[in-house]
């Protein structure tokens, strides 16, 4: 992913040795943006995860969105996010997407189509530049 949309002021890499102090309870699925291969970067130091990501700071469209536990248009919908709410995104897996709309959650799988276009990018149907 590119830096668009990015506020690292916002999140940054934390500074000095991060660790856990012993152990932490694990969240049900879909309560933090933490999963066993990858995490919100203000989750590290207090939940362990193979790799930290700073979120792509994006908005949802105008028909918000369904959270899911799996990229699968079957799974069932656990959280709903109102129309042009913010969405932190994390992970993109072909045309499904999985994010949040902060650190303290939900997170969940949404069909890429359900965020409004990225600052700067053209519309789905503008035609091409040049």
């Amino acid at each position: 992913m590119s830096r668009a949309g990015r506020n690292p002021a916002e999140y940054a890499v934390p500074e000095g040795v991060i660790g856990l102090a012993g152990p932490v309870e694990r969240p049900a699925p879909g309560a933090l943006p933490l999963r066993g291969d990858l995490a919100h970067i203000a989750l590290a130091g207090t939940h362990l995860a193979a790799h930290y990501v700073i979120p792509h700071i994006r908005t949802l469209g105008p028909a918000g969105t369904g959270l899911r536990l799996a990229p699968r248009a079957d799974a069932e919908v656990f959280a709903t996010l109102a129309p042009g709410s913010r969405f932190e995104l994390l992970d993109i897996a072909g045309e499904w997407v999985w994010g949040c709309p902060g650190p303290q959650g939900p997170a969940g799988w949404c069909p890429a189509a359900d965020l409004a276009p990225a600052e700067g990018a053209p519309a789905p149907d503008a035609p091409p530049e040049g």
